[in-house]
């Protein structure tokens, strides 16, 4: 039997990973460089790899981070456009599978239901749905990478009399492939990433889009293409280039941050006067574009070349900030009593959170309430063994984490071999330690779906940072050992001698 064959038919790994997206393929192409003796495979429930970037189809679908720093660091992006289309992303990660000889290790259509770890085997024997089937498989470490949101739907709020409206109304995450908006009339309920990428893509073919709101965010134009990244790439070798500008970028967008958190009235002004300058005159940009929190309360969300703020300059588009009344039959009434006429309208409403894929977790047959634990590093939970998860950043480049994360446990599985440790699990007894909100973060989504999550610490090793520049220090630089891991071996029964 073949090393591929053997992959196919093996149920037992080293590793299992939950997720075939960016964050599953990194880890996969980590195990394979620093770990390659390490036999593992990605379950993916869906019947294509790409996670989010095959997921989601509706029209412009895009990064809102640049790909310098979204991207892996172990492989360079290439492409001229530094903020790019789905379709892009996903030539890069199937790219990287083939790179790094993954394909086999990937099992489609593998749906993970729950995980039970056994301390007698030292093993999680995990349930998965495989069409009309369910079969277990098992493995020393579990590591999910299934991103922090629910892939079944997104939030959907039910609107007085929806059923009236004679017109479509769809969902972002459930985008119909025949959906034809060619001379419609379309309303965009949202103002987050979701609705500032449809709006000027769908404004393309539509009679017209209006961007209803309930209030503004923080929008910003940002270059499609970065002109330092491409110029060096023409005198550089790729890697080279490639880790310049992802410094560049990394260093420029914590500045932005930082500068928002420390002097958050003076940022906004910038904010502001980019948008004003970027409009007509007569546009009202602090009814639309000038919201009541500061900036990175909330995500600022990205437009490439201010693709939203041509739109709207040249009639294309339009932003309504108001509250839905009721729909109508002909489209949407708002409580100031103005209808929005409308042939389709798209509800860019946000995400339903799922932490860990909503996995089902037992230790020792005991159920494990996720939102009782606490994240070790932000990558382990507290009293889970072997268990392992990767949740990006929300303020830079979701990858830029999950990169540290993916690289800190690889270092964490060769420091077990090296000592014969079968398990390691993260003790919290620290009766000082305050248990905290997972994220720091005001978006509605975020706060909705809070209460799922596990908690975050206030200090040492159960704090969640949202800087790069501390995560690497603690994740790449900093020890895998820590005072709040315990290592330990298989339980197993003792056979008693043939007499």
């Amino acid at each position: 039997m073949g090393n591929t064959e053997e992959q196919r038919m093996s149920t037992d790994f080293d590793v299992l990973i939950v997720g075939a997206g960016i964050s599953g393929i990194g880890m996969a192409c980590h195990l394979t460089t620093r770990l390659p003796g390490t036999s593992f495979a990605i379950l993916e429930g869906r019947d294509a790899i790409g996670g989010t970037w095959d997921l989601f189809r509706y029209p412009g679908i895009r990064s809102d981070s640049d790909l310098h720093t979204f991207g892996y660091e172990f492989k360079p992006w290439k492409s001229d456009n530094a903020i790019a289309d789905a379709h892009e992303i996903l030539d890069y990660l199937r790219e990287t599978v083939a790179e790094h000889g993954i394909e086999d290790r990937i099992r489609l259509g593998h749906r993970v239901l729950g995980a039970d770890w056994s301390s007698r085997d030292a093993r999680w024997t995990v349930r998965v749905q495989r069409g009309d089937e369910q079969l277990e498989l098992t493995c020393r470490v579990l590591f999910s990478a299934s991103g922090y949101y629910d892939y079944a739907g997104g939030f959907r709020p039910r609107f007085e009399d929806e059923d009236r409206f004679a017109g479509q109304i769809v969902h972002p995450q459930q985008w119909p492939e025949d959906l034809d908006h060619r001379g419609k009339r379309v309303v965009v309920i949202g103002s987050g990433a979701t609705a500032v990428t449809l709006v000027p893509a769908m404004a393309e073919r539509a009679a017209h889009v209006t961007m209803l709101q309930r209030s503004p965010s923080y929008i910003v134009s940002v270059p499609r293409r970065n002109p330092i990244a491409n110029g060096l790439r023409r005198v550089l070798p790729d890697q080279v280039a490639y880790r310049l500008t992802r410094r560049m970028n990394i260093a420029i967008w914590q500045g932005v941050y930082n500068a928002s958190r420390r002097w958050p009235g003076r940022v906004r002004g910038v904010i502001r006067a980019m948008a004003k300058r970027q409009l007509p005159d007569s546009h009202p940009v602090d009814v639309h574009f000038n919201p009541a929190y500061d900036p990175w309360d909330q995500r600022l969300c990205a437009v490439p070349d201010g693709d939203l703020f041509k739109a709207i300059s040249a009639g294309r588009a339009s932003v309504v900030t108001d509250r839905i009344e009721r729909f109508t039959e002909d489209g949407v009434r708002l409580t100031s009593g103005r209808e929005l006429p409308a042939d389709i309208v798209v509800t860019a409403t946000g995400l339903n959170l799922l932490p860990l894929g909503g996995i089902d977790l037992h230790v020792d047959g005991e159920p494990i309430a996720v939102s009782d634990t606490v994240a070790f590093k932000s990558m382990m939970l507290s009293g889970v063994p072997n268990f392992a998860f990767a949740v990006g950043y929300t303020n830079i480049s979701w990858t830029l984490k999950v990169d540290l994360v993916c690289e800190h446990l690889c270092r964490l599985i060769a420091h077990m071999q090296a000592n014969g440790h079968d398990s390691v699990v993260p003790t919290l007894d620290d009766p000082t330690l305050q248990r905290l909100p997972f994220f720091e973060f005001d978006a509605g989504y975020i706060q909705r779906g809070l209460p799922a999550f596990p908690r975050r610490g206030s200090h040492g090793p159960w704090t969640v940072e949202m800087s790069y520049g501390a995560d690497h220090r603690r994740l790449r630089e900093g020890p895998v050992v820590d005072g709040a891991l315990r290592f330990g071996s298989a339980v197993r029964q003792a056979v008693e001698p043939v007499v």
